[in-house]
């Protein structure tokens, strides 16, 4: 989970650490609101967050790591902060630090892994089809129409893509797609509408 409100930093991040060797699922937020809300429902493992966010707030992010005991917390600097506040995460690191220097603290805030220890189940053409056709915002009935495959098909193929994954959400999915290769942010048509 990175929560950090400039649009440049988050998506340069989110693309270096999905360029790495190492597995990441990534989702953003922009607030501390959505950060309180996405952890409720989905609890992250990690959560790099810029601490100019907590600023006069910093007894809220107190009782959230106090709420979500399970999830690590990472500070992501780029200004001056009061160390004291910085001693309040788990970990820290710059946005001058390397890639390899932020995959590894990232590891080491979090040393395990959710995945299987095995490499997850490849997808299957059709799989890879709704796939594809999901993250551009078609329904299950368009799938269908577009696959001419039943409603019920479609429905089996994104339960089966969800288990061999491990993703649910929409912009999970998008990210897995875009990680995996299978759509390309060089091609407009690949895309997902706005």
């Amino acid at each position: 989970m990175l929560t950090e409100p400039s649009d440049i930093i988050a998506e340069g991040l989110t693309n270096l650490l999905l360029k790495s060797e190492s597995h990441f699922f990534i989702y953003r937020v922009n607030t501390l609101d959505e950060l309180k809300s996405f952890c409720s429902k989905e609890q992250p493992d990690i959560v790099i967050l810029n601490p100019v966010i907590l600023q006069n707030r910093g007894n809220e992010f107190l009782k959230l790591k106090k709420n979500f005991t399970t999830i690590s917390w990472i500070a992501l600097i780029y200004s001056f902060f009061d160390e004291k506040l910085i001693k309040r995460f788990d970990d820290s690191f710059t946005v001058t630090d390397t890639l390899e220097l932020i995959t590894t603290k990232i590891k080491k805030t979090y040393n395990k892994c959710n995945c299987q220890e095995t490499q997850p189940e490849e997808l299957s053409k059709r799989e890879t089809d709704v796939l594809i056709l999901l993250v551009k915002g078609l329904s299950n009935k368009e799938i269908a129409d577009k696959l001419n495959i039943s409603i019920h098909t479609v429905i089996s193929h994104r339960k089966n893509i969800t288990e061999k994954i491990g993703v649910k959400t929409l912009p999970g999915l998008t990210i897995y797609a875009i990680s995996k290769k299978i759509i390309s942010l060089d091609t407009p048509e690949s895309l997902p509408p706005l």
